[in-house]
């Protein structure tokens, strides 16, 4: 498994037609933290893995023409909220350069990046298959780091996040996806569900005390309707299967990480009543369209990926997305799943409309008065 992904997390969802509107969410700036769900090219920068098929094409040929680090065709949910906002899209951190205009924002997600602290998995004996050491603690550091310039005084800075959006995710699906593809059970994973939710609470915690007010905490998206999940742990047992294909114990999984995800979110609300913090739900945007593909314009479905070289879903691990062997699909604003991980822009845009138009940002997200 050493050589397994380029990105990850990854998770099953689907797309939608039609423009996210450029004035539907009331911030001056986004700040965003994460993995490959919502990485803008930080991993890619990084240098991390050399030669990482996200750094060519058919990644980002929809709407970019050309790779920009994003594990996608093209856009991701971070980049429909700030096109919702009027803003430009997160430069990624590491790109920064000097003189550089952030004050709308700047993206710390990095592909393959965990909640949990990168010495967690060298002392479990899996830290050799990680991608980056870029953990969700290592982009807190460098947003403190940041910070100076954006704002210096108390006041100013308060002043400045109080229109400001803090993005916390989706982060914590590499940590158990790293367990899984290692051959962890499901009884394993779920006993560091409470370590990788006290992760993302912590950061919740910081952002709140270096001045965020208004913080969108997405949950995990079910990873049984996924095609690396259907492809490496299927079954030749039909109950292991609910009515739509997916894998019925990882779904499963992915509610439990989320009821405890929304706890804590519940703890933290009571101990910051100031701050609005708001609960993305991945997981019903996900299965509510996965009952209806065609309704949303997926007509090739919703398991299979478009970008892949073969196989029951269209991933196969020995020609994954952009090696020798794979190939994309035509038209992938008819998949919801791009590379057997990762999401297509068709996808992302369905998911970012659910979270900017409801139901599935609860408190609903700012926005303009219509």
């Amino acid at each position: 498994m050493k050589n397994f992904i380029t990105c990850l997390p990854f998770f099953l969802v689907f797309g939608f037609t039609g423009a996210v509107s450029a004035t539907s969410l009331q911030y001056d700036s986004v700040f965003n933290f994460g993995d490959s769900l919502s990485d803008t090219g930080n991993f890619l920068l990084s240098g991390a893995l050399a030669f990482p098929v996200i750094g060519k094409l058919p990644y980002g040929e929809t709407f970019f023409r050309h790779p920009t680090g994003r594990c996608s065709d093209g856009r991701l949910v971070i980049d429909f909220i700030a096109e919702a906002a009027g803003l430009p899209y997160l430069p990624p951190f590491l790109g920064l350069g000097k003189g550089q205009d952030f004050k709308h924002g700047v993206n710390f997600a990095v592909a393959g990046a965990t909640a949990l602290d990168s010495k967690f998995f060298y002392e479990h004996n899996i830290g050799q298959i990680l991608w980056t050491n870029d953990s969700l603690s290592v982009q807190l550091d460098w947003f403190k780091k940041l910070k100076p310039s954006l704002c210096t005084t108390k006041q100013e800075c308060d002043k400045y996040f109080n229109k400001s959006l803090f993005v916390v995710g989706e982060i914590g699906g590499n940590d158990y996806n790293y367990a899984s593809f290692v051959g962890g059970s499901i009884k394993q994973l779920r006993a560091s569900v409470p370590l990788v939710v006290q992760a993302i609470a912590g950061a919740a915690t910081l952002l709140i005390e270096e001045g965020a007010v208004e913080l969108l905490v997405p949950g995990n998206l079910p990873i049984g309707c996924s095609a690396v999940y259907l492809t490496l742990f299927q079954s030749p047992n039909k109950e292991d299967y609910d009515k739509h294909g997916c894998l019925k114990a990882y779904n499963a999984f992915s509610k439990y990480h989320n009821k405890q995800l929304k706890g804590a979110l519940e703890i933290l609300r009571l101990k910051y009543p100031h701050a609005r913090i708001i609960y993305a739900d991945y997981y019903a945007a996900a299965k509510r369209i996965n009952h209806s593909p065609n309704r949303y314009g997926f007509y090739n479905g919703v398991l299979t990926a478009c970008c892949g070289g073969g196989g029951p879903y269209n991933f196969n691990n020995s020609a994954r997305c952009g090696h020798i062997g794979s190939k994309a699909c035509e038209n992938p604003s008819t998949y919801a799943n791009w590379d057997g991980i990762h999401l297509t822009e068709a996808a992302y845009k369905i998911i970012a409309k659910g979270l900017i138009y409801g139901p599935f940002s609860r408190p609903p997200l700012r926005k303009f008065p219509l």
